[in-house]
């Protein structure tokens, strides 16, 4: 990515601030002047950040600076929840949101995130950008949000530790996993007969350090940022679980569009989605070799044998139940997930 280190790319922070409403004032039906707000809880240097700058202003010049659609990055204006209220009660115009954390609001949202579902972006792209992700979006809408039609990427999520590599199920056992607070992670571990502890991620650290919990896991962005290789000795490859962002606007904001005014902020968003997919899959493919070099010790697993732990202990078929039969056909046809 032009203009940036790496460092900068993948850092993280948090911060939050009180959103003021956004204005929408329309003055004609094509070109009417709308000023918009956009937020996410990433840094200005995230992927995400930049290629919906990008967007942004494209559609700004393309529709020659009547839309201005304006980007507040790193939760400036809240955290998650905070910000998806304000996007229901229309505070703000369009929110990126994790399908986990959105499935508090949207339960059927978090299907993309099953355990070990996914064998790589070959079978996620399709099945996101088809079916799956076409079932997901009109679950979404029924809630009042509008979802765009291309998610964003987050990346595969890896389990780091600090006392042994895990290389089988088994070695899940016992373990003293910081999970986000989700039913989800909770009952994915739990399975492996690990020991999930729910702790805010602005705590993860201090958790490791003073051995609260013995192992997190999270995308290898998100470990190289919040420099978890001080505090830990092995990454364990595990690919278990795929996270994203999906664009979303608010109802009473989208409504209020011109059809030509959402056609041209959806074709440019679907432009920045595609790049930063793009961006996302280089970085982290790029951060094996770097995180190693801090003196992490990488090992790879058999996802078949953690599958199957999770189908002899009924996870699969608690979430099954959960999601529906036709959800979760369409899940086992996408990803290749054994019946």
């Amino acid at each position: 990515m032009t203009g940036m280190t790496r460092r900068s790319a993948l850092k993280l922070s948090l911060g939050a601030a009180i959103a003021f409403p956004s204005i929408l004032t329309t003055t004609r039906v094509f070109g009417a002047d709308f000023t918009l707000k956009y937020a996410n809880n990433c840094p200005e240097t995230h992927p995400l950040t930049i290629r919906t700058r990008e967007a942004a202003a494209a559609i700004k010049a393309e529709t020659n600076g009547k839309i201005d659609l304006q980007v507040f990055p790193n939760s400036q204006l809240g955290g998650d929840t905070d910000m998806l209220a304000q996007l229901r009660a229309g505070g703000i115009d369009f929110f990126t949101l994790s399908p986990l954390i959105l499935s508090t609001l949207v339960p059927k949202a978090a299907v993309s995130g099953i355990g070990f579902a996914w064998s790589g972006y070959d079978r996620l792209w399709p099945a996101m950008d088809g079916k799956l992700g076409e079932f997901v979006r009109a679950e979404i809408r029924k809630s009042g949000l509008y979802p765009f039609e291309k998610i964003f990427d987050n990346g595969f999520r890896q389990i780091s530790t600090s006392g042994k590599p895990i290389k089988t199920p088994e070695d899940l056992a016992g373990l003293k996993i910081r999970v986000p607070p989700s039913s989800l992670w909770t009952s994915m571990f739990k399975a492996f007969d690990a020991a999930p502890l729910s702790i805010n991620f602005s705590e993860v650290y201090s958790s490791l350090q003073t051995r609260i919990a013995d192992a997190q896991e999270n995308p290898l962005v998100t470990f190289e940022s919040a420099k978890l290789y001080e505090v830990q000795k092995f990454v364990s490859k595990t690919n278990h679980m795929w996270d994203g962002f999906w664009f979303l606007a608010g109802g009473k904001t989208w409504n209020k569009l011109p059809a030509d005014v959402q056609k041209i902020i959806e074709k440019h968003m679907a432009a920045a989605a595609q790049k930063e997919r793009e961006d996302v899959q280089r970085l982290n493919a790029s951060l094996e070799k770097d995180i190693a070099a801090k003196g992490i010790i990488f090992n790879s697993v058999d996802p078949a044998a953690f599958q199957a732990k999770l189908k002899s202990k009924g996870f699969y078929k608690e979430w099954q139940a959960k999601f529906g039969a036709d959800l979760w056909k369409l899940l086992e046809t996408s990803s290749g997930l054994p019946e």
